[in-house]
């Protein structure tokens, strides 16, 4: 529960979460993110439809993969990109401390290799793979790939942000897959 503040600066009575009407008369919930609200805040912004990673590496234990919709670009010059494992993932400690790896752009047609990464880190079998000049899996038919090293890693509080130097690229044409509302999809033609 959230509390108003009065003009004086004093604490007042507590502030429900709000519906209003917006953009042609669709009711729209106003909240402060917060433990009683998470599901909202999560709802929010899964509103923001983003394109869909596997991220692998390597480690003692055989090639591990990870799905997500964390990447960003980051930096041309020099080549950075970054993603954001969650601490709560059973994979989290590998990838956080992974020397190298690959963040691989899904293609449309590749919502199936997405969606088993997200479930699992391992069966990599079932895909067509190799292995990179830095022993890094790598997947084959993605729309683009980025090998790189580790450059930082920042605590972001229940995530972390991996900044990957990248060491080499790879791209192809076709489509992205997206991840929206908890939903895989794609772009819709021009019309």
């Amino acid at each position: 529960m959230t509390f108003s503040a009065t003009p004086d600066g004093q604490t007042a009575m507590p502030v429900s979460p709000e519906t209003n009407r917006g953009p042609q008369g669709m009711s729209e919930t106003t909240f402060t993110p917060g433990p009683e609200t998470a599901r909202q805040f999560r709802d929010a912004l899964g509103c923001y439809g983003t394109g869909v990673t596997v991220v692998t590496t390597q480690t003692d234990q055989g090639p591990l993969g990870m799905t997500a919709n964390s990447f960003s670009s980051l930096s041309l010059d020099p080549p950075l990109v970054l993603w954001a494992p969650a601490k709560a993932s059973s994979r989290f400690a590998p990838f956080s401390t992974a020397p190298h790896f690959a963040i691989h752009i899904m293609g449309e047609d590749q919502h199936d290799l997405a969606r088993h990464f997200a479930q699992t880190g391992g069966g990599f079998d079932a895909f067509d793979w190799s292995v990179s000049e830095s022993s890094v899996p790598i997947l084959a038919g993605c729309l683009a790939r980025f090998e790189c090293h580790l450059a930082a890693l920042h605590d972001a509080g229940d995530h972390a942000i991996v900044v990957g130097h990248v060491d080499r690229a790879a791209c192809r044409a076709g489509k992205g897959l997206i991840f929206k509302q908890g939903q895989y999809g794609g772009f819709a033609e021009k019309l």
